[in-house]
């Protein structure tokens, strides 16, 4: 420009001067002029590159820089078209997200944003496009290239065009916060269940805090005094009008005293009124957590808990002190007096005290035990599985309950077993803290014995010792499911005495009963251990074959009746002789209910009585009438002497 100005002066004046005919004197003048001009103008021509040189050089020192500051940056940076296309984004950003640059420029905002937070971001870019704000800053959560969301912080501005003001883009700095995020949700889940503890422990929660202007309370603690929710909210001297006049003072010293930084915490207990107007004593508890630059308090915590009880019983235990260790001794005399054994230990599971009854269904002397570990003396095991019965103290903060055991055996150091029941109680104090064990325990052999005896008994039949017809009934269901499940077969057995209402007849139940024992041996005898017996009632018995064959169950049948035909049975000299006459029918997936399976074989024995006795007849394997009977000549009874 400076050149095209100089050079048209310069001609414009020579063209001037062609027209006027100056002088020669003037001409040089006008010459000289336009020869200063055209080189002023060079002159500025060379600044003007010059300038024009060093902003480009500032402009590409610029652009490298933020290069340079995009590239190595500790957090993302992503430059954003208006239209929501990554336009270009550093390597920390594309890092966070599991991508590579090439990868995350080609999205967009809303693909890599969690679909739950696409309203905020459509939110700020209609605001930066309307020209309501110029910079930006929020959370959301972004999501990685397999999906898992991450949390981040963005903060950035848009940049316009210089002349129209127009939006051209936006420039985002993105930090990842997840961790922090995860630790706010951890902390906030910590003070949940805090909140919840202290509320279920019946603690109260005061807050004071100079910058809210006052104390707020939880409302366990305004329940505590019997005052609604908010209701004391506000003065922060509030709670020291309600303090007992003779407590009060000794109340504020130690207040005083922490606040000026001589106590690490606030303790204190102390009367305070209740609404209704009684005084209930209470525990409080706090520390100063924040003070300013001078040491004055800003901000103080603490709790309280309602010790009325506690102190009642203090009061009771100071007016009995003088009973007490009266009443110790009666204690002991008591323990040692009683029929069941007790033994205590301390926190640390070693033995403090012993009963005499302890002493012997142990083996161990009192004397010998104070001091040891509870295992050294006292090992109790399962009755069933053997393995031994830990007695361990509860868990922390858990429920201090009593652990009963009615099956456990005691295994002295001699190998000699009892069994016994124990019962074993933690013995907390009054912080809940554990302090030991007392455990109680009698000797339960008898007991044991007698309650085998009776379960011996609801599934036996009392005369012969067999199973009864409700125990038989039970397992013979469970073959008949197994039957189905896994196609197994078996064999059931009706048998039926013959002649046997002679003998009651003639000798009397008591002869009866005693043949009943001999013919129970007898079919036991006859059968494998494997199989099943059992009285039904009456003369009738019944017989499980675990083997499944009908010729086998015939063979089995007949060497019973064999065997009850050969009983050589005298009651009061008198001779008697009996038989049997047996039916059977299969146990396979397709018999039926057991009561069908039963009603087939008593059918089946009712044909073998009709044949003549002393038979065995095979019930068919469906409910068609059997008229396969095997008929065999019955042995002839000897006549009654």
């Amino acid at each position: 420009m400076a050149l095209l100005v100089g050079g048209t002066a310069a001609i414009a004046v020579s063209v001037l001067l062609s027209r006027l005919n100056p002088g020669v004197e003037t001409l040089e003048l006008c010459v000289q002029a336009s020869v200063g001009v055209a080189a002023g103008a060079l002159l500025l021509a060379g600044l003007f590159a010059r300038v024009i040189r060093e902003s480009r050089r500032q402009i590409a020192e610029s652009e490298q820089r933020f290069r340079r500051a995009m590239e190595d940056s500790s957090i993302g940076v992503a430059i954003v078209g208006l239209d929501g296309r990554i336009l270009e984004a550093n390597p920390v950003f594309a890092a966070m997200l599991d991508y590579s640059r090439e990868e995350i420029e080609a999205l967009t905002f809303i693909q890599i944003t969690h679909p739950d937070d696409h309203q905020i971001g459509r939110e700020t870019m209609e605001s930066l496009k309307a020209g309501k704000i110029d910079s930006f800053h929020f959370e959301k959560r972004y999501l990685k290239k397999d999906g898992t969301p991450v949390w981040a912080r963005l903060a950035g501005s848009v940049i316009r065009d210089g002349n129209s003001g127009q939006p051209l883009y936006l420039v985002s700095q993105i930090e990842d916060i997840d961790a922090r995020r995860q630790a706010e949700a951890r902390i906030a889940e910590a003070e949940t269940r805090w909140n919840f503890a202290l509320a279920s422990a019946g603690q109260g929660v005061w807050d004071f805090d100079m910058r809210k202007g006052g104390t707020t309370y939880s409302a366990t603690w305004v329940k505590m005094l019997g005052y609604d929710d908010g209701e004391l909210d506000g003065d922060p001297d509030r709670w020291l009008a309600m303090i007992h006049p003779d407590d009060r003072e000794a109340v504020a010293e130690a207040d005083r005293i922490h606040l000026e930084g001589r106590t690490p915490f606030f303790e204190a207990e102390f009367r305070m009124r209740h609404k209704d107007g009684h005084w209930i004593w209470i525990l409080d508890r706090g520390k100063a957590i924040e003070r300013d630059e001078e040491g004055r308090l800003i901000r103080a915590i603490g709790s309280l808990t309602d010790i009325t009880r506690r102190k009642q019983a203090e009061e009771r235990l100071t007016v009995s002190s003088a009973m007490l260790a009266d009443e110790k001794e009666r204690l002991k005399v008591t323990l040692q007096s009683i029929g069941d054994a007790v033994i205590c230990t301390d926190a640390a599971n070693r033995i403090t005290f012993m009963n005499p009854v302890a002493e012997k269904l142990t083996g161990v002397s009192c004397n010998d035990a104070l001091g040891k570990t509870l295992g050294h003396v006292y090992w109790a095991v399962d009755e069933e599985t053997g393995h031994r019965i830990g007695v361990a103290r509860p868990a922390i903060g858990g429920e201090a309950a009593d652990d009963q055991n009615s099956r456990a055996v005691l295994v002295r150091r001699d190998e000699t077993r009892c069994s016994i029941r124990q019962v074993v109680s933690p013995i907390m104090n009054e912080r809940n803290e554990f302090c030991g064990l007392v455990i109680v325990f009698q000797d339960f052999t008898d007991a044991r014995a007698l309650q085998r005896q009776l379960a011996h008994a609801a599934a036996h039949d009392a005369l012969t010792g067999l199973a009864n017809r409700a125990s038989f009934i039970r397992a013979m269901e469970d073959l008949v499911d197994q039957a189905r499940k896994d196609g197994i077969g078996h064999q059931f057995m009706f048998i039926d005495l013959d002649h046997f209402k002679l003998v009651n007849d003639t000798g009397g139940h008591a002869a009866g009963d005693a043949l009943l024992k001999r013919v129970a041996e007898a079919v036991r005898g006859v059968l494998g251990p494997q199989d099943m017996v059992a009285r039904l009632g009456g003369d009738e018995f019944a017989v499980i074959l675990k083997s499944g064959s009908a010729a086998g169950a015939r063979i089995a049948a007949r060497s019973i009746i064999d065997a009850i035909q050969g009983l050589d049975f005298t009651w009061e000299g008198r001779s008697h002789s009996i038989g049997a006459s047996i039916g059977l029918a299969p146990i396979n997936p397709d018999c039926g209910a057991v009561d069908e399976i039963i009603a087939r074989a008593d059918a089946a024995c009712y044909v073998a009585k009709a044949a003549g006795r002393g038979c065995v007849s095979m019930a068919p394997e469906n409910d068609a009438k059997d008229d396969r009977v095997e008929i065999e000549t019955p042995k002839p009874l000897a006549a009654a002497s």
